[in-house]
């Protein structure tokens, strides 16, 4: 059974889907109010929806409930204004020219370590080569995640300080290719 479907615009009824993912995926569970739970979202996720569905894929089941979202943007995020706010980017920007495209990605709990993760990483990935040359992710030195990414392609380059907690954070990139597209 093909459970895989993507990239679409994001959709009111996808949208919702992926929020719950978003939210019950997040090492943030707490929040002060309504307006930081907001700002939260628009940080890490809501600027994709917004302004790139079109490098969002979705997994989801035949009845179309979602059990997994990738949100991308091809734009690197060192140089791009919208994105001004991530306090790490300085770090890695350096990296960043070179692996422009970055992503985000979650699975409902209930359907991860199926290769689901690796087949939205794939067709992100198929979608953004010729655009860019490569893509790029940042996360927790000793996140789980980690492994995923390197099992996937990508490589581990360097190694900072958090600019929110006492923890490392890494950047993983993986090579597309050259860029054919105009």
């Amino acid at each position: 059974m093909d459970m895989f479907a993507g990239p679409l615009p994001a959709r009111p009824s996808e949208i919702s889907g992926i929020e719950t993912i978003f939210f019950a995926s997040s090492n943030v569970q707490q929040f002060d109010d309504a307006a930081e739970r907001a700002a939260f979202r628009e940080r890490w996720l809501g600027r994709y929806l917004d302004h790139w569905p079109e490098h969002v894929f979705v997994a989801s089941t035949p009845d179309d409930r979602i059990v997994g979202y990738l949100a991308g943007c091809l734009d690197d995020p060192a140089t791009h204004p919208m994105f001004a706010d991530i306090a790490y980017m300085p770090a890695f920007a350096d990296l960043s020219r070179s692996y422009p495209a970055h992503l985000h990605i979650n699975l409902d709990p209930g359907w991860r370590s199926g290769g689901i993760g690796t087949r939205l990483i794939e067709a992100f990935c198929v979608h953004a080569a010729g655009h860019v040359a490569g893509v790029h992710v940042v996360t927790g030195r000793t996140s789980r995640n980690v492994r995923f990414y390197e099992r996937n392609g990508f490589r581990l380059l360097r190694t900072t300080s958090s600019p929110w907690s006492d923890a490392e954070i890494v950047l993983l990139a993986r090579t597309l290719g050259p860029v054919t597209a105009i």
